[in-house]
């Protein structure tokens, strides 16, 4: 797959493509950013963070702006095509260099450990295989490299828990980008064989009423030492 990069402006076909909803998300997105905290949630995600980065579903690139200065690099992932163009644009606004690759997270388009960190921001819920996903993450991360994310997933008593099952297999995905509501996105990071370290249920919004999307983990875990087997 071809890459595209913030300095070529290139833009490649992509298998994934939901303009109505990338539309939808990109303003409820903006909003989300002072109504629902998430600014402050993306400081915390990516606070501290150093070295060549990989950020699987890029989005709008509303982390971008995030990333301290002790980063060197961050390569974002982002398929759908319109959603990359957007975070193009907010690439050139941020303050590290970025570059905007289009690539499926099941398969991405770059060399085995060659990143010290990897991002996953609201990603997991709409891969089409977690277990391949994680599979690549581990893959692109160099031994011991940490994976930052912030997942919305199952959470609540049995009701809800039957309700985000009812909605993941009726209208859900068709009408969100192929977003599930009842993954869990800590129990797969733990049985893709990585290190979880501190994580916490950050529930959105905090206050009002609670939703299906409203179960989040907050958190980072690690790439065991050892190298990949060849």
């Amino acid at each position: 797959m071809r890459l595209l990069s913030t300095r070529s402006g290139q833009v490649a076909r992509s298998p994934v493509h939901h303009p109505l909803f990338a539309r939808y998300y990109a303003r409820i997105s903006v909003g989300a950013e002072s109504r629902l905290g998430m600014a402050a949630i993306r400081e915390r995600l990516l606070a501290g963070m150093a070295g060549r980065v990989i950020e699987i579903g890029a989005g709008n690139g509303l982390n971008f702006r995030h990333y301290p200065g002790t980063v060197a690099e961050v390569v974002a992932i982002e398929p759908e095509p319109l959603l990359r163009q957007m975070a193009l644009e907010s690439a050139l606004r941020a303050e590290v260099p970025v570059d905007v690759v289009p690539g499926a997270a099941e398969a991405l388009p770059v060399k085995s450990e060659a990143f010290d960190a990897a991002v996953l921001s609201l990603v997991l819920c709409s891969v089409r295989d977690v277990a391949r996903t994680l599979g690549e993450v581990r893959r692109v991360l160099r031994p011991g490299g940490e994976v930052r994310f912030f997942e919305h997933g199952r959470g609540g008593g049995r009701l809800m828990t039957v309700t985000q099952q009812a909605l993941d297999r009726t209208l859900w995905p068709v009408l969100n980008g192929g977003c599930h509501l009842s993954r869990e996105p800590v129990a797969a990071l733990r049985a893709a064989g990585f290190r979880l370290g501190p994580h916490r249920r950050v529930l959105l919004p905090e206050k009002g009423p609670t939703l299906p999307t409203s179960y989040c983990a907050l958190g980072v875990a690690w790439r065991p030492d050892e190298p990949e087997a060849r």
